[in-house]
């Protein structure tokens, strides 16, 4: 059914049309906007299962890791898929995952970056030509992580933020500036506000680069994190990273505000954009951290 939309050219318009898509087929899945970008595209959020453990999955957070976001929903889709044939993922029954865990998925949260990646700079005046400034003159945007404004959106959250603020960039630009401030973009924004108005037990944030799991953060994680991360390694063979000396992410912030459970799983190696010839073999891997992820 969705073979159509996984190709190299996964963009914001792709990603609307795949959820489109699904949320017509099956019931199972509800579909909400939890923000918008710089640019108005909206933040999608697809909810599946009603149990009491919530657990949360993002990808795209960076433009060049945009390989994430059909990665996620190549899995959302064969969840889905189980459920509706009453069959298994990965050798357990989906109807078990859907009544054990409600899980929440953000395949895109920046889609403004991702399109920039693909398409070049925007028609957008204003952001057309601040965009080429920020880009050093050049017009291939392929290296490109931040959001459309040059913020990198996972160096925005407030965990030890002022840290990334003395050593990262001092204006915006096309990866790692940190921003004015803390939460200064919608998307980070639209992303802190889901976490406080939810009760996660545990995230997993998809980047690209290193298959590696980072899993620790100061040390604030709790104990039963080792346990779920050698278990990810186990299905996956991503090495477990505990600390690394890095602050105002994402899963930093969320271990760090909540005590609970953040994971960093970066997938491939290589150069950002991974090939999209990669990609079976990603979700090939992914697929069983992800069931993991429900299961435990």
């Amino acid at each position: 059914m969705g073979e159509t939309f996984y190709h190299n050219r996964y963009d914001f318009s792709t990603l609307n049309d795949h959820i489109a898509t699904l949320q017509k087929r099956f019931s199972f899945v509800s579909v909400h906007i939890i923000g918008q970008s710089v640019l108005g595209l909206p933040i999608y959020e697809l909810r599946i299962g009603n149990g009491e453990k919530e657990v949360h999955w993002n990808g795209s957070f960076h433009a060049n890791e945009w390989i994430t976001t059909p990665l996620l929903m190549k899995i959302v889709e064969e969840y889905l898929q189980a459920l509706e044939g009453n069959s298994e993922i990965e050798s357990v029954r989906a109807l078990e995952l859907y009544y054990s865990t409600s899980l929440s998925v953000v395949p895109m949260v920046n889609p403004d970056g991702v399109n920039l990646v693909h398409h070049g700079a925007p028609h957008h005046s204003y952001y057309r030509e601040r965009v080429k400034e920020m880009n050093e003159g050049h017009i291939n945007f392929l290296p490109w992580k931040a959001n459309i404004r040059g913020v990198d959106l996972n160096n925005q959250f407030p965990a030890h933020w002022e840290v990334e603020k003395r050593r990262k960039p001092e204006s915006p630009t096309f990866r790692d500036y940190p921003g004015k401030r803390p939460l200064s973009e919608p998307e980070s924004l639209a992303m802190y506000k889901l976490v406080q108005d939810r009760n996660f037990t545990r995230v997993l944030c998809f980047h690209s680069q290193g298959e590696v799991i980072y899993w620790g953060y100061q040390h604030l994680e709790p104990s039963r994190a080792k346990n779920v991360v050698e278990a990810f390694r186990s299905v996956s063979q991503y090495i477990p990273v505990q600390t690394v000396d890095s602050h105002a992410g994402f899963k930093d912030w969320f271990i760090f505000e909540t005590g609970e459970e953040g994971y960093t799983v970066e997938i491939g190696k290589g150069i950002n954009p991974l090939p999209f010839s990669t990609f079976q073999h990603h979700v090939a891997r992914v697929k069983k951290l992800a069931v993991q992820s429900l299961l435990l």
